[in-house]
């Protein structure tokens, strides 16, 4: 994990200019340069409420976003402050202050919904900052949340429309942020029905419904059904007022010893509980969202506003898997490349060091786009991860003999230099000389094969430089006066015994790296089917303890709904609860077996898709084996490939 941006200050994230929205370039720049997992904490609510205060007791500072002293809102669009999670190293604490809500100077209630919506849409936790106590109308002024079906699809519905309500609020319960509300200059006693209760039962004891359908009562229900059913996790916390009013305006200058000390204690309590029970953002399936993907996110979302759609959070999240596997797969190609620079030493010494190198670097790199993939449910972007990398190893490959035949053919030119001199100064055409120049063959050859370090392509090497010798020695055999016809006959035989055994030699190298390459695809395969298993299994996991974290939630609901008497409500409850059971069941049916033997069946029939070409491509090579290699550049590649094993194949 990379380090987390150190922001000194907060900066504009998503500009509010004359009720149009656009995200801030530099503010993007930041959040992409942090791959860190990102907890995103924003705070919506009126004007002049005191959130920004809040936001920076969250950053650990005194100063940041800009506290208004004045009846006029300070904060427009959304501002962003990044800093090191306390005491989570490997997370990013992103905060996000909002405009006001309800400014009068604005006159936009539209663009109000569009900052409240972003806010849901980017969080993992969302204060929602009030003054006063809970009542009618601060439920009036939550009106936001009545109308988040409208200004948010959760799924991609045939008619585009927005989502269905109430009814369909579980799968908003996939996107949507654990809920604190934060009551300012609270002044009231903690009681009910002369009883001493906590912050959170005031809160509980103020989402209760009515009973009756009077448009005044649908009317008082209606928000505090949207706060029931869409934030199941919820928590409140009461505040004193800081400061006297006076003192107010230089609430930024003024220590902690000058403030009210139980407003002190309860800013801290509020800043331990959101430290200690905020999430990492994460889209449906557990995926965990770094500062580059929120960046994506606040692009999206802010584009599909600005264009004058309605936000689709299903839609959103597929458009990012493409983005974000396709980024996924460039991450482990130059993974895989980086590795392979570091470790691998052109030319090798055998076809199987290359590979072994190969087979390990590629194991890292496969981890890395598991890491980062995401919804590839039809393994489009494993496969091409799979076929890319295999023709990259086998570009390794081809680089690994011409690198060999340049050293070997280098040595060769060397040992053979006095062999050369000889040729042309005549001192073999006399009787015996060919006798000679056999020997002084043998002892290149000798002290060739003495040589370390000449790599894979050494016998193919010097078989052909021998070939290119035997015209020389033919001229010379049949020149040598010392020597009888049937002498000479005897000798051809030889050279051509010779010629025999080292053809031989060559081929069962080539026999031993068409195995050897046969054992790697082996191995290649059962890498991505392991690898496949263990994320498909993590997924499901993830998918699991989300369905269960909302039946738990819906099953609380429903009994909720009974013992206030809604039974109605209750039964309709219950008809949600029955889906999710049915999907939870499908879930649970033995952990994606069909899903797994899909996928390893496509990559399979990727790998072996490349088997064939290659194999072809070693077919074409057959009838060039007899070409000379006196230039590097033009060796042809000796790569091989062989049909699958039975045993792989009926894995198939």
């Amino acid at each position: 994990m990379s380090s987390p941006v150190r922001m000194p200050k907060p900066t504009c994230l998503i500009q509010n200019h004359r009720g149009r929205l656009s995200a801030c370039p530099e503010a993007l720049e930041v959040l992409k340069r942090i791959r860190q997992p990102v907890v995103v904490v924003s705070i919506v609510g009126l004007y002049q409420t005191g959130k920004s205060y809040l936001m920076n007791r969250l950053a650990g500072k005194r100063t940041g976003f800009p506290l208004g002293s004045t009846v006029q809102a300070t904060t427009k669009g959304i501002w962003m402050w990044c800093v090191p999670y306390p005491e989570r190293k490997d997370q990013t604490l992103v905060l996000l202050d909002t405009e006001g809500l309800g400014d009068a100077e604005k006159g936009d209630t539209q663009n109000d919904t569009w900052i409240f919506a972003l806010s849901v849409l980017l969080s993992s936790t969302l204060v929602y900052n009030s003054l006063g106590t809970i009542d009618q109308n601060a439920m009036d002024q939550l009106h936001y949340v009545t109308e988040l079906t409208e200004h948010i699809k959760a799924k991609a519905t045939p008619g585009g429309g927005a989502g269905g309500g109430l009814e369909d609020s579980s799968e908003y319960l996939r996107f949507f942020p654990s809920f604190a509300w934060a009551l300012r200059d609270f002044t009231l006693q903690l009681e009910l029905d002369g009883k001493p209760i906590t912050e959170d039962e005031y809160l509980e004891n103020s989402l209760k419904l009515k009973k009756g359908d009077t448009p005044d009562i649908q009317r008082f229900n209606l928000p505090r059904e949207c706060i029931r059913f869409f934030f199941p996790t919820r928590k409140c916390f009461i505040f004193d007022r800081p400061t006297s009013r006076k003192n107010l305006h230089r609430l930024e200058q003024m220590e902690e010893s000058e403030l009210v000390p139980d407003f002190v204690e309860q800013a801290d309590q509020f800043c331990n509980y959101i430290y200690g029970t905020s999430k990492e953002k994460t889209l449906p399936g557990g995926h965990v969202v770094t500062g580059h993907l929120l960046a994506k996110l606040v692009e999206t979302y802010v584009e599909t506003i600005s264009s004058g759609e309605v936000p689709c959070m299903e839609s959103t999240v597929l458009a990012l898997a493409e983005m974000e596997n396709a980024a996924a797969v460039e991450d482990a190609l130059a993974c895989y490349g980086k590795l392979m620079g570091q470790r691998l030493r052109l030319p090798t010494e055998s076809i199987p060091e290359l590979l072994e190198i190969h087979v390990k670097c590629k194991k890292e790199a496969l981890q890395v786009f598991m890491a980062r993939a995401f919804k590839d449910d039809e393994q489009r972007f494993q496969i091409k991860f799979t076929e890319t990398l295999d023709n990259r190893k086998e570009e390794y490959c081809r680089r690994n003999e011409q690198e060999s035949i340049k050293r070997c053919q280098a040595l060769l030119a060397t040992l053979c230099a006095e062999l050369e001199e000889k040729v042309r100064s005549g001192l073999y055409s006399r009787p015996n000389g060919h006798r000679q120049f056999v020997e002084d063959l043998k002892d290149i050859e000798r002290r060739y094969h003495r040589e370390p370090k000449k790599g894979v392509m050494a016998e193919e090497t010097l078989k052909q430089f021998l070939e290119g010798k035997e015209a020389v020695g033919r001229a010379i055999l049949q020149s040598d006066t010392a020597l009888s016809e049937k002498e000479k006959q005897v000798e051809e035989a030889r050279a051509r015994e010779e010629a025999a055994r080292r053809e031989q030699e060559v081929l069962r190298q080539r026999d031993a790296e068409r195995e050897q390459k046969m054992q790697d695809l082996q191995r290649s395969y059962e890498e991505n089917v392991q690898q496949l298993k263990v994320k498909m299994e993590k997924d499901r996991e993830q998918l699991l303890e989300e369905q269960k974290k909302m039946m738990d939630s819906r099953l609380a609901e429903q009994q909720a709904l009974l013992n206030e008497g809604f039974q109605k409500e209750a039964r309709q409850m219950r008809e949600e609860i029955q889906l999710l059971k049915e999907e939870n069941a499908k879930v649970q049916e033995s952990p994606s077996l069909e899903n797994v033997v899909d996928g390893i069946c496509k990559i399979i029939g990727a790998i072996f898709s490349g088997i064939m070409k290659c194999a072809e491509f070693s077919q074409n090579l057959s009838g060039n084996s007899g070409q000379s290699l006196s230039r590097p550049q033009q060796a042809p590649a000796l790569t091989y490939w062989p049909c699958p094993s039975p045993a792989v194949a009926n894995n198939r």
